[in-house]
């Protein structure tokens, strides 16, 4: 029982040693990155809303977030079939002013990784 303690105390301080508030990722103003590609997007995002720019192109998301480290995104004036289709994205690692992602379309085996930048 005693060595079950200290291992949880132990997890503990190691997981809040350079903790980093990730509420910060909620709102604000985001370049992204996905990994092994050029593409790159803009995003403003507020506690409901996400706007994000491509290749100047204006699509609007309405996003839930399920947990700190995981949202849904959600295309409000979907075009096709794929675009009405939920986005999952789980962070996977955060730093002070950025974090990196995986993403999946529901119900699909599409997967992409990138990362975010917040720029304000």
């Amino acid at each position: 029982m005693r060595y079950t303690f200290i291992i949880l105390l132990l997890f503990i301080l190691i997981s809040c040693k350079g903790n980093t508030d990730i509420n910060k990722f909620k709102t604000g103003t985001f370049k992204t990155f996905l990994e092994d590609s050029d593409i790159t997007s803009i995003a403003v995002r507020n506690d409901t809303i996400q706007i994000e720019t491509y290749n100047n192109v204006k699509d609007t998301f309405a996003i839930e977030w399920k947990s700190n480290f995981e949202y849904i995104l959600t295309k409000l004036h979907p075009k096709s079939e794929l675009d009405s289709t939920p986005f999952h994205v789980k962070i996977t690692k955060f730093k002070d002013k950025s974090y990196n992602f995986k993403a999946y379309y529901k119900g699909s085996n599409f997967k992409q990784k990138g990362s975010a930048i917040k720029l304000k």
